[in-house]
């Protein structure tokens, strides 16, 4: 296929904004879905030639709307001969409610008697249907001959009729005044003449309110459609920000973590330092608190008599064993040099050791 077969950018958003909106189910399409398939977009800008809005094809809309066409005439003719045996039944209702609460004049009984005659007479022969199309015998083997011969008189019939359309008409113009009052009740005060001006408006009224609503519905319709595809796209707006957000975390707080441990580690450090130091302060407060200058003079002192006594007594040894190696080769005289040694040794461990205590309590 050549290369210009292919959608452009612009036919690819007509073709997302106008065919899937309006002619064909929502496809949730994306821009980029449309420019990644050229030959999709292609097919549904075909395929939107040859159907409507409502998706079905041309031919078929066409029968379709001829076919509603004749449901509303045959609608209208039942709705009328459906009103009109209505208002006949509700004449003969209102007939026996008047006859037990006021007296009637004997025009008013033969109307009404002769207009139920006449409709029941009519409703069983509807019912009987015609003789040649009933296969089984009908009740008590009634034919329509038999029921026509129930029919009030022609006179009768023909008086009856003419006073029926009065009637008729009286009742429907009660009824549209009811309408009129519901839909508009500060109508209710108006005089008959308005109110009849007002009903042959009200049809008018009542199909522009209809159409409105028609009009508001397809809207809400095409307002779904988007909201759809704006909660698509806002989908997939969302699963990019969260993905930017795990690069993010991933990238930069990560790669900051060793640096910010590295400075936390030796914020720690100077503050385990800072604690060693208080410590040591605190111990040689302690010190110097029990501790005088008069009792560290005399400290002193005794740690310089002590060292003497120690130098003293290491001289002395120095002597001794110079003394126990030239008589090394004697018998019992060694052995007493040896005990004595043994006592000046025994003595210089003494006062060292009462040396090293000193020095312990002056530090």
């Amino acid at each position: 296929m050549a290369s210009g077969d292919f959608c452009s950018p612009g036919e690819g958003m007509e073709i997302l904004q106008q065919v899937c909106s309006k002619q064909l189910p929502p496809c949730n399409l994306s821009k980029e879905d449309l420019l990644q398939n050229p030959y999709f977009s292609k097919l549904l800008l075909s395929l939107s030639q040859h159907v409507d809005e409502s998706g079905l094809s041309l031919t078929l809309a066409k029968e379709q709307a001829q076919a509603w066409k004749e449901v509303r005439l045959h609608k209208t003719t039942w709705l009328r001969s459906e009103i009109l045996h209505r208002v006949i039944q509700e004449l003969l209702v209102d007939y026996y409610v008047k006859m037990q609460g006021t007296n009637l004049t004997s025009e008013d009984k033969k109307f009404h008697e002769t207009l139920e005659q006449r409709l029941l007479v009519t409703e069983l022969t509807r019912l009987l249907g015609p003789s040649q199309e009933r296969e089984i015998p009908s009740l008590l083997g009634l034919e329509k001959a038999d029921l026509l011969e129930l029919m009030p008189l022609s006179e009768d019939f023909v008086w009856m009729r003419a006073r029926l359309q009065q009637e008729v008409e009286e009742q429907l113009k009660k009824k549209c005044f009811t309408l009129l009052c519901y839909y508009d009740p500060s109508s209710d005060a108006d005089s008959e003449t308005v109110k009849a001006a007002k009903v042959w408006k009200l049809a008018e009224v009542l199909v522009d309110q209809q159409q409105q609503c028609q009009d508001a519905k397809s809207q809400q319709k095409e307002q779904m459609v988007l909201l759809e595809k704006k909660n698509a796209t806002y989908s997939q707006v969302l699963l990019r920000c969260l993905t930017l957000l795990q690069r993010l975390l991933q990238e930069h707080r990560l790669k900051t973590q060793s640096e910010l441990d590295h400075i936390n580690a030796q914020y720690l450090e100077v503050k385990c330092s800072a604690m060693i130091l208080k410590l040591r302060m605190e111990e040689l407060k302690i010190l110097s608190d029990t501790y005088t200058g008069e009792k560290v003079e005399v400290h002193r002192l005794i740690r310089d008599r002590l060292e003497g006594a120690i130098h003293l007594q290491e001289q002395d040894m120095e002597k001794s064993r110079q003394v126990l190696n030239s008589y090394e080769v004697l018998g019992e005289e060694f052995d007493r040099l040896v005990k004595e040694y043994t006592v000046l040794k025994q003595a210089i461990e003494n006062k060292r050791w009462a040396l090293q205590e000193f020095n312990k309590a002056y530090r």
